[in-house]
């Protein structure tokens, strides 16, 4: 009964908040949860779910490549600018800090408790975004706002 009320208010603070991603979130947890015998695919997506969204997550910046907007040349002037260094730099920090991550979450899973309440409320109250890879652009926008360095 416990985990109904906990997703009922998680439900009515996204809904509050107009924060459509976590609505569907929570409303497709609440369904699974109300249909019978979805234990295994509970489980299933709770074990496999954050490797389906980075899944998602890395096609969907993929695709400006297969578009064509991203080629060569933009590879390339990446390394020509501070700002493409930074953004690499911080795309193989946020890499080697996910890993670590998740480790802690594998042998500290209270972790994840606190981390659940932080992201929703960054997201509810502060209009943050629940996604991996963007940490990067967001750690390089701090960097080189504080580096005064130009975006271009």
């Amino acid at each position: 009964m416990e985990s109904w009320i906990f997703l009922g208010v998680i439900l009515a603070i996204a809904l509050i908040a107009k924060n459509s991603s976590l609505v569907i979130a929570t409303a497709v947890v609440l369904i699974l949860k109300a249909l019978p015998a979805t234990g295994k695919l509970l489980t299933l997506v709770e074990n496999k779910g954050i490797n389906w969204g980075v899944i998602v997550i890395s096609i969907a910046i993929l695709i400006p490549i297969a578009t064509g907007k991203i080629g060569f040349a933009e590879l390339i002037s990446v390394f020509k600018s501070p700002t493409g260094l930074i953004a690499l730099a911080c795309g193989v920090l946020v890499a080697v800090l996910s890993r670590q991550g998740v480790s802690l979450l594998a042998t500290t899973p209270q972790v994840t408790v606190a981390l659940l309440f932080g992201t929703i409320l960054g997201v509810v109250f502060l209009n943050g975004v629940a996604a991996g890879p963007v940490i990067a652009s967001g750690i390089t926008y701090c960097i080189i706002s504080i580096l005064h360095i130009g975006i271009n």
